[in-house]
Formats: C-alpha cells, structure tokens, sequence
C-alpha cells in the first residue's frame, strides 16, 4: 500500500499542489487509473468559493486591484476540489502570458483565467479560438490595432511562435498572413471601455468591460496562402490549419510534458512526448486524451521523475495553503499570500512578458530561497499548526517508544508523503535524536523543529 500512497502523493503533486496526508490516505483506495480519471472528468465545476468570496471579503471579489485579483485566485487553487482544472489554468496562464502591467485591470485578466478554466481540458482548437477572442490577450498583443488597411502582426506572430507552433515551422510570409486572417478581432469600443474599467466589478449590475467584437468592415477579405492552403482565411480557418499541423501537436506535448514532468527531456521522455502526439491526432486535439497519456505512462510513474521539477512559487504557496488549513473562509491572509508569490518571481496576472516565465532551478535564486523557506516554515512549523498537532494526535501520549526515525516519518507523511535522500534523511534522524521526548511539550517542539528543518529540505521546493 505504501507504493500506491507514494503514487497518488507524486501524481497530486504534479497534477495538482500536493495533497494532506488525510486525503491521499482516501484517494489511494482507488485504483490509480480510476483516479486519474476523477482527475480529468471532475464533475460540476465548484462555485462554493464565490461566493464564499463575495460574502466575507469584497476586495477580492471585486479585484480592482492586482494582490486582490490574485488572492481571489489562490483561494480558488487552495480550496477548489477540481486541482487539475485549476493546475492546467496556470499552466495556460504561463502559456498565454498576459499582464496586468498593460492591461491594467484584474477583471479583464480574471475573465480570461475563467475562460481558460472552462475550456483548459478540452479541444486545443477551442483552446486557441478561446484566447484569440478574449479581450485581454487582443489588447496585450495589440490586435486591437489590427486593421485590414493596417496590418499589426503582433498577436500573429505569438499565435504561431509562442502559443503553437515555435520558430522554424512557419515563415515570415505565414505570419503576416495569419494576422491578416485577424484583422476585424478586437475590443468592443475599446477607448470608452477602457475608462469604464476603471469602476467595474464583476458584480452581477456593475459594468462588465472589454468585450470581444468582430467588425466584418474592418476584415481583410482577400486571399491568402497560409501554411501551404489558400483561401479567404479568418482567424477560426487559420485555427482550424494550426492545430492540424503536426509541429503544433509536438509543441503543444512537449509543453505539457516540461510542466507536469521535467524540465530535460530524455529519451524516455521523447518517446512520451511521441505517445502524446499520436493521442493528440487520435483524439482529434482533445488535451484530456493526452493527458491520459502523460499521466497513465511507466515514465511518469516512475520514481526517476520524482523531485525532478522545482515547484513554481504558486505551487509552493497553494501547496503549503492547503496544508495549513488557513483558507476555508476568504480572510486577509490571502493577500500576504499573494504579495509572498510576487517576491519570490511569480506575480500570477502579471508575467513580466509574453514569454511567461522562466522556470526550473531559477526559481530557487538564495533571496528567493529564504523567502520560500520562511513562508513554509511560518505557515507550517509553529506548536500551534495544524501540521504539528496532527502529528501529535497520530502519535498520541507514548512518548517513551517515540524513536528518531519514527517522528521523522510521521512528520513527512504529514506534509504529503514526502521522500527525502537518504544524506537529508539522516542529518535530520541524527537531528532528532539530540531531543528529549518526556513530555506533551518536548515532543511539541520536536515536531515543530522537524517540520521547519523539512521544509528547508531540497526535496520540500521539488514536485
């Protein structure tokens, strides 16, 4: 059983920001094939935290500002119990970067992170016709200024280099002509929404800004050759020649395989990534196909991929959220959160550029690391963490039979079945092992210490 708990621990940890010790404990019950299932096929979408929000914490329901925007998403990622759908929004997030710094209102962003939410699992088809008609991306890439007497091929060219393709499987000529297709996209009424954004919510009778718009007058309708097909192309047909090419499928594998597995590629992991794009054609672009793929392979489950990618900041921080148990109602906390994401390199609704941002072992900077280990370490580690006295209840009052090994292993179980190697793991046994166990309050502080000393371990800032 200890194998398939360890499984479960490793596939939330990657598919979505880890799990309590109480939860994987339940969910290992199943088979693992029927829990990746229940990942991919969660139900109705939950809508408790809403208006949970709305109630108890107006700021962020409103999200005028940038942490209250935010914060309303990382209560979203601690509390949701559909973890993939909220773990592939980040994952579309950094794909299709978009930024608060131009477009300068959490809504707009906040719709954008909802469409993606809603289609994220789906068709990549209606992936890519979702973002290019969302208001934010048309204004962060300037398709706004798109025109058919006035070509702007800034959202075409990241359509093809950034969002599906990658450079060296189009040319110049395709781009121009894919933002050609574009021309007529835009923002309805784009200057005068643009003031009214300043005092929307998104309250049901409050202002509802930037809304997509289609001007036909405005539309190249001449011919065009993209990718070796002609025709009076819009954007839905040039859609429509992407995501059949083949460069898109092993783009589009090859990104999921960076984010839910590692940032190297090795063999085993091209012949992976070549398994996903025969399920991406198979299925005819349907992302939860692929998924399946990814997430049913010997490679995944192998225990080589284990602690092979450096958890994210928002990875970090929800993962150690939900440990803490801090978030069942929306409070203020949630914007020290946020503010943490941002000091430690990820500001989720403001990525410093189209690009989104560069991920792995720069995320673990030494000023990023102390901060990542002082927020795990405030959040978990204190006698009066849940963490702590859950580990105190599991063990009970028999503090004479407590060895050095044991306390460790409860505590590492407690965070998420975490494995440490066996260098760490036995510099914290030797740890332990100068601590007295004669009382509630020695033991107390054991644990306490233990938990700090394993949050500051390698394998804590790894998925």
């Amino acid at each position: 059983m200890k194998k398939e708990i360890e499984l479960v621990a490793h596939l939330y940890r990657r598919a979505g920001f880890g799990e309590s010790r109480e939860n994987i404990d339940m969910i290992a019950k199943d088979n693992y094939e029927g829990v990746v299932e229940k990942l991919l096929n969660p139900g109705e979408r939950d809508s408790l935290s809403d208006d949970l929000i709305r109630r108890y914490h107006v700021d962020q329901s409103e999200m005028r500002l940038l942490n209250s925007a935010t914060g309303n998403w990382i209560y979203r990622m601690v509390t949701t119990t559909n973890p993939l759908e909220e773990k592939i929004t980040l994952f579309w997030h950094g794909l299709f970067a978009t930024g608060f710094s131009k477009v300068f209102h959490g809504k707009t962003i906040s719709a954008q992170i909802d469409m993606l939410r809603g289609v994220g699992l789906g068709n990549f088809r209606d992936i890519l016709l979702g973002i290019s008609k969302d208001p934010a991306m048309l204004f962060w890439l300037d398709n706004n200024d798109n025109h058919a007497n006035a070509i702007n091929e800034n959202y075409g060219r990241e359509l093809l280099e950034l969002f599906s393709m990658s450079i060296g499987n189009y040319t110049e000529k395709d781009v121009k002509e894919c933002s050609r297709a574009f021309t007529g996209w835009t923002v309805q009424n784009i200057d005068y929404m643009g003031l009214r954004a300043l005092s929307a919510s998104i309250w049901p009778y409050s202002n509802i800004a930037w809304q997509y718009e289609y001007k036909k007058e405005d539309h190249d309708n001449t011919i065009k050759e993209f990718l070796g097909e002609k025709g009076d192309f819009n954007g839905e047909d040039v859609i429509d020649i992407i995501v059949k090419n083949p460069a898109t499928a092993t783009f589009i594998s090859t990104r999921l395989y960076q984010f839910f597995v590692s940032d190297t590629i090795g063999e085993d992991g091209k012949s992976l990534i070549d398994l996903m794009v025969k399920s991406y054609f198979d299925s005819g672009f349907e992302l939860k196909s692929v998924l399946r793929c990814l997430f049913n392979s010997d490679h995944f489950k192998s225990s080589k991929i284990r602690y092979a990618k450096v958890k994210s900041p928002i990875e970090l921080i929800v993962g150690i959220l939900k440990l803490a148990e801090e978030f069942k109602f929306p409070n203020m906390n949630i914007i020290d959160a946020s503010r943490s994401v941002g000091y430690m390199g990820q500001q989720i609704y403001n990525p410093p550029s189209v690009e989104g941002w560069h991920e792995g072992v720069e995320w673990l900077d030494s000023g990023n690391l102390l901060e990542r280990i002082n927020f795990a370490s405030r959040y978990l580690s204190g006698n009066d963490k849940v963490c702590v006295q859950d580990v105190i209840n599991k063990i009970g009052g028999k503090y004479s039979e407590i060895t050095p090994n044991y306390l460790l292993e409860e505590c590492l179980n407690q965070l998420g079945y975490i494995n440490l190697d066996k260098v760490t793991e036995q510099n914290l046994v030797n740890n332990v092992s100068l601590k007295e166990f004669k009382n509630a309050e020695e033991i107390t502080n054991a644990v306490s210490d233990t938990i700090r000393s394993v949050v500051s371990s390698r394998e804590f800032q790894l998925a």
